[in-house]
């Protein structure tokens, strides 16, 4: 029987960077359950680079309890690593460094770890495990692993997001959507600015909207103080234009993101810029009806998670975890399209989200026992014990 810290060992030395193919991780993961006999689905994406795996340990039957992670982990480009990202180092400070350590391939080894005596348990319930490709880079995987879970099994009670949360349950999310607006003016030299539509200047102009929409927000108490930033928010964070600067720039493009609060949701946000911004083009035409102000989403919105039907799954986790405070993050996971599955779902796992994305990325080893001891448990509970 694998230990958990083996088992993340061995998923850290897999990269599986979300650029690149997950397939080794997912075969070794497969060939890992094949030891004892289960079944699993490998659902791939359109040109079979990359693959969510569903596995059931237990019966077939309603009432299981699904344990969601994602397989890859962001790039380590540029960051100083004191020691190799993708080898697991244990250092006397109690941590274990790696990519993915925390974020979140620790939760993963937990529930690989204890495998065997799920098997051995005999569950009268099922658990399931629910590993997704792309998280990182818009939930994009997911909506198929879950398709097919909703499709093929039995309905499951709950679903646990092991996002790192320090092993206390996290019950709401914003939702985001990630934005490319390109902005098309009309070239002059600047000497006879009058004559030309800078796309910079017009892009700016949308930017600063951008940034007055969050303070609208809060202004109208559309808020949530259960997130640290209680309001929706906005930000802009790539920006190119331009040609020379002695030419009004015919294009400007920038790429930017809304953070929305479950209650408010991407449309009501999105629609007080866009009406600016049409207003603006329509403005702007009667004099260069060339003008265009164009937005495209470069990923699908990741619906949040709201504080909503989720008593199954919330009461499970404080079963096993003792009585916790519930929390509110305004990161995104795959939390909400679960919930839009009309699954009860909450967020928890080992490690804290301050680690994720880092360089010298860690777990503590205290955590992953955390993580351990929470599978532990959850087996005993759903074997009847």
């Amino acid at each position: 029987m694998r230990s958990a810290q083996q088992l993340l060992e061995t998923l850290v030395g897999h990269p599986s960077v979300s650029r690149d193919s997950n397939l080794e991780l997912i075969r070794f993961i497969e060939g890992y359950l094949d030891e004892f006999g289960l079944p699993y689905q490998r659902i791939e994406n359109d040109d079979g680079t990359k693959a969510n795996l569903l596995a059931r340990i237990g019966p077939q039957v309603e009432g299981g309890v699904v344990l969601s992670g994602h397989t890859d982990v962001v790039p380590v480009d540029g960051q100083p690593w004191t020691s190799d990202p993708f080898s697991l180092t244990e250092r006397d400070d109690g941590r274990l460094y790696g990519r993915g350590s925390c974020d979140m391939k620790g939760f993963i080894a937990c529930a690989l770890a204890q495998v065997p005596r799920w098997v051995e348990q005999e569950l009268t319930r099922p658990i399931y495990l629910a590993l997704s490709y792309d998280e990182e880079v818009g939930c994009i995987g997911a909506p198929r692993l879950i398709e097919t879970l909703m499709a093929d099994e039995p309905r499951p009670a709950a679903v646990i997001v092991g996002e790192p949360t320090l092993m206390a349950p996290v019950v709401a999310q914003k939702g985001i959507t990630n934005l490319r607006t390109t902005v098309s003016g009309r070239e002059a030299h600047s000497s006879q600015v009058n004559q030309g539509i800078s796309a910079i200047h017009v892009a700016a102009r949308l930017v600063a909207r951008i940034e007055d929409i969050m303070a609208e927000l809060s202004a109208e108490g559309r808020v949530d103080e259960a997130f640290n930033v209680a309001h929706s928010s906005l930000h802009v964070g790539k920006i190119q234009g331009g040609t020379a600067i002695n030419i009004t720039a015919r294009e400007c493009q920038f790429d930017w993101e809304i953070r929305h609060l479950p209650e408010d949701g991407f449309d009501t946000v999105f629609a007080r810029f866009d009406d600016y911004a049409r207003r603006l083009e329509a403005e702007l035409r009667e004099r260069a009806p060339q003008v265009s102000i164009r937005t495209e989403n470069l990923t699908d919105t990741v619906p949040a998670l709201a504080d909503r039907d989720n008593a199954a799954a919330l009461t499970l986790c404080r079963e096993l975890l003792g009585e916790r405070t519930s929390e509110a993050v305004a990161y995104a996971t795959e939390a909400g399209q679960f919930q839009r599955a009309g699954l009860p779902t909450v967020i928890c796992g080992p490690g804290s989200i301050a680690q994720a994305h880092q360089p010298d990325e860690y777990l503590e080893v205290t955590q992953l026992d955390a993580g351990v001891a929470f599978m532990q448990r959850l087996g005993d509970r759903l074997a009847g014990r």
